[in-house]
């Protein structure tokens, strides 16, 4: 059976819907309430009232993409999506290292015991302390993608043993895999890395590649036959012009429009409308999608954009026995 893994349980993917490709929905910290509170997310009312905006233009599903240890929180998850109808995909694996001070088992556990960890992420239930503590309890709500980072262009160590995790996990259990473009770049080089591990570019997706301004760029990296998610268009005026509508315009384009998606990476309280910010994370589905027909993207490319193909990448691929 097809399956996409919500917080909630699983579903059919086409009854994922418009769905936002890479957002933060909770994000609660002890390092992010003490060093980044521009991003803190912790209210599940203001939540609730952001995710309905979204929902009332026609938002089917989000990507919560918060990774193991810095702040996410499935039961959090799961009270938001049984509130709004909006299907919620929780988050396994790894960020960066300024992520995890004091949480040295994210630096320094191998490849298969960190592939332990995300496994059972997905099959047995999130831990309610999410891997912060000595005590592990699981919840009821499984992880339904894994992301991966690396910050500079060539991975280092760390970033090795992170993406050999992700890769003993994806053969393990069929899950898509996510990462993180620092800047948008390193992207050749982390489809490099995972070529190496093994890993098919059809279960990747480059996240924030639409920082970087460069259609040869974009091409290249489409041509490897992963997935592209555009996510910066909240961030400048919502117009044809923007980068974000410009790389995606060049890329259907060139033919490769069934490997790109879109998300708001809304990890700032300055974006939500909840928090007394700016557009509101509904703008990506309200306002983008006509910027993106009038920069000539068609009805058909955009509704592949937003629909068809999250449901095809978020589907856990089958696993060989």
């Amino acid at each position: 059976m097809s399956f996409v893994r919500t917080v909630l349980g699983d579903i059919e993917p086409a009854a994922l819907g418009v769905t936002y490709a890479h957002e933060h929905v909770i994000l609660d910290a002890p390092i992010v309430e003490d060093r980044f509170p521009h991003i803190l997310l912790d209210d599940v009312d203001v939540a609730i009232e952001e995710l309905g905006n979204c929902a009332q233009v026609g938002v089917g599903a989000m990507i919560d993409a918060m990774p193991c240890g810095i702040g996410r929180d499935p039961v959090r998850l799961a009270a938001i999506s049984e509130a709004t109808g909006v299907h919620l995909v929780a988050t396994t694996g790894l960020h960066t290292r300024k992520w995890y001070p004091g949480l040295s088992w994210a630096n320094e556990l191998p490849p298969d015991k960190l592939a332990e960890l995300f496994v059972a992420d997905i099959e047995d239930g999130i831990d309610r302390f999410d891997y912060r503590g000595p005590h592990v309890e699981r919840t009821p709500h499984r992880a339904g993608v894994l992301k991966i980072a690396t910050l500079q262009e060539e991975p280092n160590d760390r970033d090795h043993r992170a993406f050999a995790a992700a890769a003993i996990t994806h053969r393990a259990t069929g899950v898509p895999i996510l990462t993180h473009c620092e800047e948008g770049r390193g992207g050749l080089e982390q489809v490099e890395l995972l070529d190496q591990l093994g890993v098919d570019p059809g279960v990747v997706v480059l996240s924030h590649t639409d920082k970087v301004d460069d259609p040869g760029y974009h091409l290249a990296l489409a041509a490897t036959g992963v997935y592209l998610e555009y996510d910066q268009a909240l961030r400048h005026p919502i117009d044809e012009h923007s980068t974000t509508v410009r790389m995606a315009a060049a890329v259907v384009e060139a033919g490769f429009g069934d490997q790109v998606m879109l998300g708001t990476d809304g990890a700032r309280r300055s974006m939500w409308s909840g928090y007394g910010g700016k557009p509101g994370l509904a703008a990506l589905a309200r306002d983008l999608v006509p910027a993106m027909g009038r920069a000539g993207v068609s009805v058909d490319a955009i509704s592949r954009i937003l629909v068809d193909n999250p449901a095809r990448f978020f589907t856990f691929a089958e696993v060989a026995q």
